[in-house]
């Protein structure tokens, strides 16, 4: 079970967005010295005020509602996460089928959706991006 995990456990970074695995839990991001020390700051002083350490950024997320407080620094982030949902799907043939479907999805989109409509897509969560500008210009 762990080594599946650690597919998707990463810190990335291109030039416009950070990704983060998400089966990292917040006490790892703040150990890994690869992830940056301006997201880490953010997550001391604002996630870490609804959230406990232990909590991996999948749980974090597939739970989160518009209330917390976290979910309102995250806006503040432009955060959009990479999930996948279960979906109808067409074959060549014109055959349907259930598959899974990979998209990016605006943090408001998935807090809009409660648990249970969740659940009943299957959903998936595996990938955090954080825009670098909003994260550049977020004052800790």
């Amino acid at each position: 079970m762990e080594t599946e995990n650690k597919d998707y456990k990463y810190f990335m970074q291109d030039t416009g967005s950070v990704y983060l695995g998400a089966k990292l839990s917040y006490a790892e991001i703040m150990q890994d010295e690869m992830v940056n020390f301006k997201y880490k700051s953010i997550v001391e002083h604002y996630i870490f005020k609804d959230t406990d350490p232990e909590t991996t950024l999948e749980s974090h997320f597939y739970y989160m509602t518009k209330e917390q407080f976290s979910c309102r620094t995250y806006e503040q982030l432009r955060v959009k996460l990479k999930v996948s949902i279960l979906e109808e799907k067409r074959s060549l043939l014109g055959k349907k089928k259930m598959g899974y479907t990979t998209k990016l999805m605006p943090l408001a989109a998935l807090v809009d959706m409660n648990l249970a409509q969740k659940k009943a897509k299957g959903l998936v969560i595996q990938e955090l991006a954080i825009s670098k500008l909003a994260l550049m210009s977020f004052s800790v």
